[in-house]
């Protein structure tokens, strides 16, 4: 089985590839079966020449003419090029729309998605890597429905960008549900870091199948005599076998070369092959080459630099030719096999000939022909991005135009969704190096250049930006706020507490310094160690108590004395004026939106945050709605998204919405998911996830969340909402392991104690303890439930109130406790809280032995989703029927 070789090109080998052609084929038809058919991924890998590019090309084949065929391949030399292949992938379709049907068919990915792919300008602040990558996963989706059924190849993904390869994982995911077959080849030897890991995900939502091998002598013999004639001799086809290792594409070049220099395929001629194989690569190919004469090889030299689809009047310009001579030394490399291609997309025929040439220009020569590619692409209008590959390859020359190129082209990689791209640009900018005057500039640009995806790495880069002098006093303070930030992120958080201290000092009073003084008390605010919590607490509502709110820092200021008092249960009412005090006709300041970076995301948590527990539900959910509203708009769904997803499960937990909670909180983990692992957003959504779970009566999947996500001491720096010593007690307890489950809660209440947070929602401790201790200890539970009370009424809002009259009901007998417990179901029927409400109305009714509050009880819990509480009140229900 072979494929012809059509004039000049390459061709292709299919011997001993029955297996992959079959599932090919098979591919191939399930996917023209109907438009609802689930998309197919096939992964042909192995070593360099073993035949992956023959098989790509015989899939295009068996499915142009029955569907769309869309191509790309990696380069070696432009791998640092964010969103190369998927470009290369999606240009048949994108050449296609004009601006406007591109924006009717991608809706609002439009804008996300758009500027990655060169079809739209960024919007000018700095992308979500992972929104863009949803972003293209929709683009894809939305354009196979258009252009349906629709085969994606991708040849040579070992040597893909990075921006690529995490779409090609995500995408791959995502085919069960489209008609699109996607036929990817790559050596997995040549793969690493992030590239192979990206690449293990595709493989593993592929069908199975085994790495391509070489050929076996018999069949080395085959596609000898189909090449050269059946007159081809025993000894002659061993040999062809023997030099080339039985490697397809060797094998193939061997037998065009016996074809053009006419040798007789023969055991007396056997003797030549070895000679003629290494002129076929090599140095042979590059002494071939060379043959050709000097414009050849120059031009030549010039398309390796280029990379893949490289346009002719480029490569002309690089190369230093005319057009007219640029399309002779075109023909001349088509008909020697070493390129293919129309003038507007010329490719090497084999990637082995694209690395071969490029490794064959001189050191120096390379290296000068990358500076003169930077300017002739950037004379092209294409951008200092996509100069920015060839600049980063010369050598550092003091040049103040390089670094101010790199700097340009850092931030049109950070605007698109390319941060590793940026990132390199800044580090080879630092290279150079940059002038006195921008070298802190630059190091602050790499640090904010990392913040989204290294933390690490942030800290570094701005710790040096600030040891460096060059940062005016605003910008210094901004680097300082991003280092702090960085350095919580990375659980550091008592350092980033010094650095923004030590900052602090050198600063005059002014809004700069209350920044830095907001700052620390927001770090500090979310410390579950401290030292001196009451003095801290004092001293902020010191500075916050007469501030007006005239600006962010005034208003940043209102909202963590209002977290603040809020965790310390003082009355709610004057927490939630601070709260409406910090915001401007009852909305976010400008400056304090979510996707703004001057305060980050924590610092509305804590507005948010504050609002839940006091009640407020509804101006919480507003404000974390429009959290996950400005995010996805923005196209930011890494962990921006999930922290806001998070928050807004646990509004709708207190809202007794558990079914919508669970499935917030669920997508919150997925999306902290493919951010990283053993995060503190990990921690903070799966605490939420299993105080949901165990209201909703699933105790088994709530012991799950919490092995999975290692929710177990020691816990993290920061605090958790609600507190999580009080959950995990509670899922202890309703797991079987009480005496566990006590010993939790009793490190709940020295940890609230130590931080001086009373407030008996937020920290629910007390209450599950003293029924914990009901029987062996009536005298210490019934101490806990009155000072409970006591900090409840204090609070003063009705479900703490109602709560903490629920829990001294539970610990009484008779007329006493249903006293009580109509008291509670008073107050919770007057909060917003629907399963509190609802758990309350269901004691009541037992405790009364009322079928109608039972019933109730009953109905309230349906609405909430809680299944536990609803078994619970049918068999009580039942009884009382009795």
């Amino acid at each position: 089985m072979t494929q012809g070789r059509p004039g000049g090109g390459t061709w292709a080998p299919l011997w001993e590839r029955d297996a992959e052609l079959a599932a090919a084929t098979k591919a191939v038809d399930e996917l023209r079966s109907d438009s609802t058919t689930a998309g197919g991924l096939l992964v042909f890998q192995g070593e360099a020449g073993i035949g992956k590019t023959a098989l790509l090309a015989e899939v295009r084949r068996m499915a142009e003419g029955r569907a769309t065929v869309w191509s790309a391949r990696g380069g070696e030399t432009v791998t640092s090029v964010p969103f190369n292949v998927v470009r290369q992938l999606l240009q048949p379709a994108l050449v296609s729309l004009s601006p406007e049907l591109a924006r009717d068919y991608l809706g609002d990915w439009y804008e996300i998605a758009g500027p990655a792919l060169g079809i739209a300008e960024p919007a000018g602040v700095q992308a979500d890597p992972q929104g863009v990558c949803d972003g293209l996963v929709e683009a894809v989706k939305r354009l196979s429905g258009l252009h349906w059924p629709l085969v994606l190849l991708i040849d040579d993904a070992h040597w893909a960008d990075q921006e690529t390869l995490h779409w090609l994982a995500a995408f791959a995911q995502r085919l069960d549900e489209l008609p699109v077959l996607v036929v990817v080849a790559h050596r997995p030897d040549d793969a690493t870091g992030e590239s192979a890991r990206h690449l293990a995900a595709v493989g593993a939502a592929a069908r199975p199948l085994p790495a391509l091998r070489a050929l076996t002598p018999d069949a080395a013999a085959g596609l000898t005599r189909a090449t050269l004639g059946e007159h081809a001799d025993a000894p002659f086809c061993r040999e062809v076998w023997a030099v080339t290792g039985g490697n397809p594409y060797e094998s193939v070049e061997l037998l065009a070369k016996v074809q053009d220099s006419e040798i007789e395929p023969v055991e007396a001629s056997a003797a030549e092959l070895r000679a003629l194989n290494r002129s076929a690569r090599g140095r042979g190919l590059v002494a071939r080459l060379e043959g050709l004469g000097t414009d050849v090889t120059r031009f030549a030299w010039a398309a390796a630099i280029l990379g893949t689809a490289i346009p002719l009047d480029l490569a002309a310009s690089l190369a230093g030719l005319t057009r007219e001579a640029a399309e002779r030394c075109a023909e001349r490399l088509r008909t020697a096999r070493i390129l293919l291609g129309a003038d507007e997309g010329l490719e090497f025929v084999h990637p082995l000939i694209a690395s071969t040439v490029y490794r064959s220009i001189p050191a120096a020569t390379r290296t000068a022909f990358h500076g003169q590619a930077a300017q002739v692409v950037t004379r092209s209008g294409r951008g200092a991005a996509a100069a920015s590959r060839h600049l980063l390859e010369v050598h550092p020359d003091d040049d103040p135009e390089l670094v101010k190129q790199l700097r340009e082209a850092a931030a049109e990689h950070l605007a698109v969704g390319a941060p590793d791209a940026a990132r390199r640009c800044l580090e080879r900018a630092l290279q150079e190096p940059p002038l006195p005057e921008t070298h802190a500039r630059v190091l602050y640009e790499l640090g904010c250049a990392t913040l989204l995806t290294s933390p690490a790495k942030t800290i570094g880069h701005l710790r040096e930006a600030l040891h460096t002098s060059g940062l005016d006093r605003k910008l210094r303070v901004d680097a300082v706020c991003r280092l702090s930030q960085a350095l919580v992120h990375n659980d550091q958080l008592e350092e980033a507490l010094r650095v923004v201290d030590a900052e602090a000092e050198r600063l005059d009073p002014g809004p700069d310094r209350m920044r830095l003084e907001g700052v620390h008390y927001m770090w500090e605010g979310i410390h579950a160690r401290e030292h001196d919590a009451t003095g801290r607490s004092r001293r902020l509502a010191a500075l916050a108590g007469p501030l007006p709110g005239r600006d962010n820092s005034e208003r940043a200021l209102l909202i963590l004395r209002a977290f603040d008092a809020m965790t310390r249960g003082e009355n709610a009412e004057e927490i939630v004026e601070l709260c409406d005090r910090s915001l401007v006709n009852g909305r976010l300041a400008p400056g304090l939106g979510w996707t703004d970076t001057e305060w980050g995301f924590e610092l509305l948590t804590m507005l948010g945050g504050a609002y839940i527990f006091t009640d407020r539900l509804d101006r919480a959910e507003s404000v974390f709605a429009e959290g996950v509203r400005a995010y996805e708009a923005a196209g930011w769904s890494g962990g921006h998204l999930a922290v806001a997803k998070a928050w807004l499960g646990l509004v709708y937990r207190r809202r007794g919405r558990l079914a919508e909670a669970e499935a917030s909180l669920r997508e919150s983990l997925r999306l902290t998911d493919r951010v990283g692992s053993g995060l503190p957003m990990h921690w903070d959504a799966a605490c939420k996830l299993i105080d949901t779970l165990l209201a909703r009566g699933k105790t088994d999947e709530a012991q799950e969340a919490a092995e999975r996500y290692g929710i177990a001491p020691p816990y993290p720096s920061t605090i958790l909402l609600p507190d999580i010593h009080s959950v995990r007690g509670r899922l202890l307890i309703a797991t079987g392991r009480r005496p566990e489950g006590i010993s939790e809660l009793e490190e709940a209440a020295k940890t609230a104690a130590e931080r001086g947070c009373y407030n008996t929602v937020v920290n629910p401790w007390a209450y599950d303890l003293a029924r914990a201790l009901a029987d062996e200890d009536p005298g210490r539970a019934a101490q806990l439930v009155a000072d409970g009370r006591i900090q409840a009424e204090l609070f003063g809002t009705e479900t703490a109130i109602g709560e903490a009259l629920r829990c001294e009901a539970s610990l009484e007998t008779g007329r006493r406790a249903i006293e009580l417990y109509a008291r509670a179901v008073a107050c919770l029927e007057a909060s917003p809280c629907a399963y509190e409400h609802a758990v309350a109305r269901v004691e009541y009714g037992i405790a009364a032995g009322s079928a109608s509050e039972l019933s109730r009880g009953l109905a309230l819990a349906e609405s909430c989703g809680a299944t536990g509480l609803v078994t619970k009140a049918r068999a009580s229900l039942e009884v009382a029927r009795v």
